[in-house]
């Protein structure tokens, strides 16, 4: 059916414009005489369509038909709109379609480009009518297709949308076929983004001229907008994270993205939304109109996911962050793992998908969504030329050779299908990933030594490193990249050799078993020295190489401690891949105090002064807001690099379910549970579960005087570690223990 659809593909007959909405509209004629059994709608494009049947939206899918690597596949989809017809002599029906660039050839990425996958807007569609006797198939082909005067003047990501009510009216225009490269492979879709739930305006305020409407939470999405409540023939909307200091709307760190709905009324009484945009903000200015109530509401949007973690403590602020890591996620999870939902970029980067990933599978069940990633993956990397992940996934296009100076992005290839081995219990995307794995371990090798046989086995160039680590500018960290950029290495060739061993291919894990003790042992030669201090001292490269690197042992505990002593010497100064591990690691090895006070740390860099500072998301940099208010421009390869709304540093998420909760799978797929908490009286009292594969984890815990009581439950077999050391196997059930709080807690 789908080499079918493929023969279907239309387009307006006139050049690209930029912004531009093709409407196309079809009448599907339906007799009494014949009764319907089933009506099927199978639709894609080339771009992002919304379908309407009889002016009902055919489902709630936002952005179809979903963002891929378009120069290899397109997903499609297949609507049920038996129902939604009108069987009637009398009565006809109407087909029609919104089609907008979106990322497939609008302006997109942060080089602000159009036209990256194809030149022009595309869409296709066979509608199939089956009666009791037979079935109509009306196609987008077929020359009773007309075009509609758009009531678009512009539409796209980042500039958002400009619309007039009222001007849906026919035109002498008809669609012609669509020559362009189509898709190798077109597949059912996966996943899809949604409307999540609605948030209402908290406060407005006149400012000047406009309106400022605060909405309580930053988010992305969009605002929908209702007529009936307009005392103005147009209204403006501009979108932003957070107020200058006199009230004003901020919006420098939009950079080009104008973040704009203009909408203009006209007798239309239905409530409009963008369909082809959206926003990631917390506060709007209104101008056109005076705001009333009713007037505005807010969408929440994200990929499809079920809820499957929740955390409350008696610390608020410590609750505050967790709700923060929580928004990240929610506003973040859009088609891809983007890095922001509001600057002109909004891209799949690939090393702030995997930091945050295991945070992300507790808070919600994302083996969907990652398996739609992971495909994206497969696809991109069929068109670079080294066989590499590129660190923006779907690619731009075609990379060819010159992104392995980002190491640590790319390594999303070995590091998601094992933690979703690990956190659902499949080996499926092991075993699905496990060519694109080896073609990029592949690529790493392939590059080791650069001619110089001192470092042969290494990967030795300019990177970006630990991005973001405070202090570290962009040209440091270049030079002094190496500890993390190869600590990703070792950490490919070990999965890799694992994966072989667990998949049977056993001259595959013996190759890459010794490679990984060639890079090990040169590793420890170039970046260690004897006495575990790291050559390139700084607190990133410590921690990658102590979490991935430095076998267990007498140097690996030198090295250890120099990390404790920078840690208490300088504070936390970590960028994106190194905050992940830090709690972890300084819990599991006897640290659990230190890690609780870098945790609750109200000063910068540390998550709970972005807490003080109003923060209802997680931001880009620990220093986004100085003390004094005002924003940090300071540019970061020449961009201004502020996001109020970034996950990477929400990997922290990942201390609070398997260390403050205490909640790891011993087993895969949580067939036997480790409930090991991490006490700290200074929460109080800690609440929370996790839904597994395995069923519903609970764990609760309470500090009362010298006393901690514990109440759990747990589906499986569980191995619990108590405050006091001990340990107690339990079968599945509901249990309560109360023991003595050792001295620190």
């Amino acid at each position: 059916m789908y080499e079918q659809l493929k023969e279907q593909f239309i387009q307006a007959d006139r050049p690209y414009t930029e912004g531009a909405v093709d409407v196309f509209e079809q009448v599907i004629s339906v007799t009494e005489s014949k009764k319907i059994t089933k009506a099927t709608l199978c639709m894609t494009a080339l771009g992002v369509y919304e379908a309407e049947l009889n002016g009902e939206k055919v489902d709630d899918i936002l952005f179809a038909p979903g963002y891929t690597y378009y120069h290899r596949q397109l997903q499609v989809q297949n609507y049920d709109v038996t129902k939604m017809l009108t069987e009637s002599d009398n009565t006809d029906n109407v087909l029609r379609i919104y089609l907008g660039q979106g990322w497939y050839c609008g302006r997109y990425t942060f080089e602000n480009k159009c036209q990256i996958y194809g030149e022009h807007s595309a869409a296709a569609w066979m509608l199939t009518v089956e009666y009791d006797e037979g079935s109509i198939v009306y196609t987008s082909r077929d020359k009773t297709v007309a075009m509609l005067q758009s009531p678009y003047e512009y539409a796209g990501f980042y500039d958002g949308e400009i619309y007039h009510a009222d001007v849906l009216r026919k035109t002498d225009e008809k669609p012609v076929p669509y020559e362009g490269k189509l898709p190798e492979h077109m597949e059912d879709g996966i996943l899809y983004t949604k409307i999540q739930e609605t948030v209402p305006v908290k406060t407005a305020v006149k400012h000047g001229d406009v309106t400022i409407l605060d909405f309580g939470q930053n988010f992305a999405g969009f605002l929908e907008i209702d007529p009936a409540h307009m005392n103005g023939e147009m209204l403006k909307l501009r979108h932003g994270e957070i107020l200058n200091a006199d009230g004003s709307l901020y919006t420098a760190n939009l950079r080009k993205a104008k973040a704009e709905t203009v909408y203009y009324k006209g007798t239309e009484t239905e409530k409009y939304r963008p369909r082809f945009s959206f926003m990631g903000f917390r506060y709007v200015e209104l101008s056109g109109v005076e705001y009333e109530e009713g007037l505005l509401t807010g969408l929440v949007i994200h990929s499809q996911m079920e809820r499957t973690g929740f955390f409350t403590c008696g610390y608020k602020k410590v609750e505050q962050l967790y709700n923060n890591q929580v928004w990240g996620q929610r506003s973040n999870y859009l088609e891809v793992p983007t890095d922001c939902p509001q600057r002109d970029e909004r891209m799949g980067y690939t090393g702030d998908g995997h930091v945050f990933a295991l945070t992300g599978a507790y808070n919600y069940d994302t083996e969907p969504f990652l398996a739609k990633f992971l495909k994206d993956i497969r696809y991109t990397q069929m068109d670079n030329s080294e066989g590499y992940v590129a660190p923006v996934v779907p690619a731009r296009g075609p990379e060819g050779v010159g992104f392995m100076n980002m190491l640590g992005w790319g390594n999303a290839v070995t590091i998601l299908p094992k933690m979703l081995w690990q956190q659902y219990g499949t080996t499926r995307y092991l075993q699905e990933q496990y060519d694109s794995m080896k073609t990029h371990v592949e690529c790493e090798i392939r590059h080791m030594g650069k001619g110089l046989m001192s470092r042969k086995d290494l990967w030795i160039g300019p990177s970006l490193g630990d991005w973001l680590a405070p202090g570290k500018d962009v040209k440091y960290m270049a030079m002094h990249n190496g500890p993390v950029s190869n600590a990703f290495i070792v950490n490919d060739l070990r999965i890799l050799s694992e994966t072989a061993h667990l998949l049977n291919k056993a001259e595959d894990a013996a190759r890459y078993r010794e490679q990984l003790e060639k890079t090990t042992a040169a590793y420890l030669k170039v970046f260690v020295k004897k006495d575990g201090t790291m050559k390139d001292n700084y607190q990133g490269a410590y921690i990658m190489a102590l979490q991935m690197v430095i076998p267990k042992g007498e140097l690996w505990d030198a090295c250890f401690r120099k990390l404790v002593e920078k840690i208490r010497e300088e504070g936390m100064q970590t960028g994106f891949f190194a905050t992940e591990h830090l709690l972890p690691l300084l819990a599991d090895n006897g640290q659990a105090r230190l890690a609780y006070d870098l945790l609750l740390n109200e000063q910068c860099p540390g998550w709970l002064y972005q807490v003080n500072c109003g923060a209802t998301t997680t931001w880009e940099r620990w220093d986004a807001l100085r003390p004094d208010g005002t924003v940090n421009e300071s540019k970061m390869s020449g961009d201004n690099m502020v996001s109020f709304n970034h996950y990477s540093f929400g990997s922290v998420g990942e201390f609070y379910y398997r260390y403050i909760l205490g909640i790891q799978p011993l087993e895969p797929g949580y067939a036997k549970i480790s409930l090991h908490p991490f006490i700290d009286r200074r929460l109080g009292s800690v609440e929370g579960s996790y839904q597994s594969r395995a069923g519903e984890i609970r764990m609760a815990w309470q500090v009362e005087g010298d006393m901690v009581r514990i109440r759990c439950s747990t589906p499986a077999p569980a191995r619990l570690t108590l405050p006091d050391g001990s340990v107690r196997e339990l079968e599945s059930g509901a249990y309560e223990f109360e023991v003595k709080a050792e001295s620190g807690i």
